[in-house]
């Protein structure tokens, strides 16, 4: 492989915006901000690191978009209040003194919070699993409420503002969070989804909720402004979960996400890389077939620091993008070191444990972040 004249530098468009090669950082918890949900300095050296480091397109971790029954982590970030899109439009001013697209991932935890005890989602089912120990918030899931209609209109009005007020801030970009068990998820899953109405049932009814989102946020922002979406099979609190119905379910559901027509789709695979989480038992994958499917770029994720496999999902056609996790915290600059084929620093579990505070990343990170 030459990374110098490969793929992974050609060029791509996310609606109108150009990306000089296809890394992308993927989202990652951090809860770094304050307790107020205000971005901070801290996180502000921490994104700006990635743009340094080459990355055509960083997308933030999950921004909760209202302050009524979305968040889901101690310290995280919002984008709700005035004072949280200030600190926003401070950070995205020194992101973008660099040439890349920065998305801001918005995140409604729905029946996952691990901060609210009056959670909201699409049917009252006790969700599976805990809260995760790291995070510092409750031991476990409350009971949630089910969702009247009037709520689901409110909760839309809520990610509507949360897209404006992204705008405001800079951004280039929202990724709605539809993976890992968060609302949106809850809504498309049939198991946390028992709903009778017309947000329940078939899969049509079940993505009804995202289709609705993806309507109300185009309808207010600026033509050339970034709406992606990102799903998932897995969950954070059943990372075993696979859809039963295997390929014919993703080209179910990918034919629903072709009616909402992101402008890219990002398919989550942390739980345990994307062989095994996009893969399905006939040879064909989740992304391959999302990249027959849509009219879109697709973002792969799940492991794509190792390039034989990075390479062969573009030079196959199984994806359009790579989403990078753990190794992008390890090497803010892993764009450049793989052009100028300079070996990569392993991913060490300390550099987010034993707290996912973004202080601990930079004491790993040490110099580096001024470096790059």
């Amino acid at each position: 492989m030459n990374p110098n004249t490969h793929s992974f530098f050609d060029s791509i468009t996310l609606n109108r915006h150009r990306l000089a090669n296809r890394f992308v950082v993927a989202p990652m918890t951090r809860v770094s901000a304050t307790a107020e949900g205000v971005p901070t300095g801290a996180m502000a050296d921490y994104y700006e690191a990635f743009a340094r480091g080459g990355f055509a397109a960083i997308i933030t971790e999950g921004v909760y978009p209202d302050s009524i029954a979305s968040i889901c982590n101690p310290n995280q970030p919002g984008i709700a209040t005035d004072q949280q899109v200030n600190g926003w439009r401070q950070l995205t001013k020194r992101v973008k003194k660099f040439p890349t697209v920065f998305i801001c991932q918005l995140m409604h935890a729905g029946g996952l919070s691990q901060v609210l005890t009056n959670t909201l989602a699409p049917s009252a089912i006790q969700p599976l699993g805990k809260p995760s120990a790291s995070s510092g918030g409750l031991d476990a899931f409350s009971l949630p409420k089910e969702m009247t209609n009037e709520e689901i209109k409110t909760t839309i009005s809520g990610y509507v503002k949360a897209a404006r007020n992204a705008v405001d801030a800079g951004f280039d970009g929202i990724e709605i969070h539809g993976a890992n068990g968060y609302l949106p998820d809850q809504f498309l899953t049939a198991y946390t989804n028992q709903r009778t109405d017309q947000y329940g049932g078939s899969v049509e009814n079940r993505f009804r909720f995202i289709a609705e989102l993806m309507r109300e946020i185009r309808a207010v922002v600026p033509n050339d402004f970034i709406v992606g979406l990102r799903l998932s099979e897995g969950k954070v609190n059943n990372l075993a979960y696979r859809w039963e119905e295997g390929a014919d379910m993703a080209r179910a559901v990918f034919a629903e996400v072709k009616k909402a027509a992101p402008d890219y789709l990002h398919i989550a695979a942390e739980g345990g890389g994307w062989q095994r989480e996009c893969v399905y038992a006939d040879g064909s994958s989740s992304t391959g077939i999302a990249r027959q499917l849509l009219d879109c770029p697709v973002i792969a994720n799940g492991g794509l620091h190792e390039l034989n496999l990075a390479e062969r999902i573009l030079a196959e056609e199984l994806g359009d993008l790579l989403a990078i996790g753990r190794y992008a915290i390890a090497n803010p600059d892993f764009p450049q070191k793989v052009f100028r084929k300079e070996p990569l620093l392993p991913f060490e579990s300390g550099m987010i444990k034993p707290t996912v505070s973004l202080a601990n990343t930079r004491k790993w990170m040490g110099t580096r972040i001024e470096q790059i």
